[in-house]
């Protein structure tokens, strides 16, 4: 099995550790909230939020996926980093076998913070994986976390 890398970043004004706050400790409950239109709920099956937690992600009607199951491998609150894999999904994926994801927030100097992901695809055997291939889950990551940018800056008390 070959292991294909992309990384992506961006860079807000938010402190890093309100982004850390929103998007991972309390993303289960914000999220939902504020991109219903994508985001119909998101679970906890096993666990809560910590290690070895599995969250399922239900997605509103008419998508391409109904819903899919994250397993969190390590949340480290001080550092601000979180690893976790996706594990399941309501679709069959033709060309991967999972993938691991690793989301750091670390400060900038204007006060704010550059949000780094790190996506490790475990694709199956013969398999070429190109970034084209998953170009729309990378656009639909950062247009979340946009949304999250959006309401923290809306919502300054929210996460601080």
């Amino acid at each position: 099995m070959a292991v294909t890398c992309f990384t992506q970043e961006f860079k807000t004004a938010i402190a890093p550790s309100r982004m850390f706050r929103a998007l991972i400790l309390d993303s289960h409950n914000l999220i939902p909230k504020i991109a219903p239109q994508g985001i119909k709920s998101i679970e906890f099956i096993q666990g809560d939020g910590g290690a070895g937690s599995i969250k399922q992600t239900n997605f509103a009607d008419g998508g391409h996926l109904k819903w899919l199951k994250h397993r969190i491998n390590a949340v480290d609150a001080e550092k601000l980093v979180c690893n976790y894999t996706l594990i399941e999904s309501d679709i069959a994926f033709d060309k991967i076998e999972s993938v691991v994801y690793e989301v750091m927030f670390e400060a900038s100097s204007d006060g704010g913070c550059v949000c780094k992901m790190t996506s490790e695809y475990h694709v199956k055997a013969g398999v070429e994986l190109k970034e084209e291939d998953i170009k729309q889950g990378k656009d639909k990551a950062m247009g979340l976390y946009k949304v999250v940018e959006e309401y923290l800056v809306a919502n300054p008390e929210a996460y601080a």
